[in-house]
């Protein structure tokens, strides 16, 4: 009897998910939270509240993305770094490595018959035998060579995009009260539908991840509009 081939669907672009998640989590409440609190202060026009809110998304996004480069860039030093230790300790002490990737099998509950045919197959290999240890014993897997400027441009283009959701309705009207309202009901909304899809690709509960993206930017922003308000008083 014909059976139907067992396709397994992995989710495979987690690290871009990361990026995005975090310069549009930013994005959203960052912008959010300054526009209300402007929009507290006395004497304050919709004019000064986007030339703020543009400046802030501009610079929130050079230090965003900054920062992601940065993170990256130091993730693929390190892994570098831990390689050629590695490769050191494969060529210095052979046998305390068989000894470490016994070690790894047996963990998984293989006995030491077991691991033994595997540990010198391994041995032969010097290459595979350090790829095992990298993703075995230290749990790093070999950064892509493009990942800092990916995750650079990702997390800074994410963070301008959410920015201008809360800064639109300044944009579109003069008057800062009314801006307030539009852009609070703009962003709730906003963070609600990025919070789902987040908690679709990261595996939490997406209507729990809407909730919890849409409570704390109307917290941080209530915050703001609350402090200007008493400041400006």
């Amino acid at each position: 009897m014909p059976q139907t081939p067992h396709i397994e669907r992995h989710f495979t672009a987690s690290e871009v998910v990361r990026d995005v998640v975090i310069g549009m989590s930013d994005g959203l409440t960052v912008p959010f939270a300054l526009a209300a609190g402007l929009t507290g202060a006395a004497a304050i026009t919709t004019h000064l509240i986007v030339t703020a809110g543009l400046a802030e998304i501009a610079a929130g996004s050079i230090a965003m993305g900054l920062g992601g480069y940065l993170a990256a860039k130091s993730d693929a030093e390190h892994y570098v770094k831990e390689r050629e230790r590695e490769k050191r300790e494969v060529a210095e002490i052979p046998h305390e490595e068989m000894r470490e990737v016994a070690e790894v099998f047996q963990s998984y509950g293989l006995s030491e018959a077991e691991t033994a045919p595997i540990v010198q197959a391994l041995r032969k290999q010097p290459q595979k035998w350090i790829d095992f240890m990298m993703r075995f014993e230290l749990g790093l897997e070999q950064p892509n060579p493009k990942r800092a400027m990916t995750s650079a441009f990702t997390i800074g283009g994410a963070y301008a995009a959410g920015g201008f959701v809360p800064l639109a309705p300044y944009i579109a009207t003069d008057r800062p009260s009314v801006a307030l309202i539009f852009s609070v009901v703009l962003t709730v909304v906003a963070l609600f539908v990025f919070g789902f899809i987040k908690g679709r690709f990261t595996g939490m509960r997406p209507l729990r991840s809407a909730l919890q993206m849409a409570f704390i930017g109307s917290v941080a922003a209530g915050a703001a509009f609350v402090i200007a308000r008493l400041i400006s008083e």
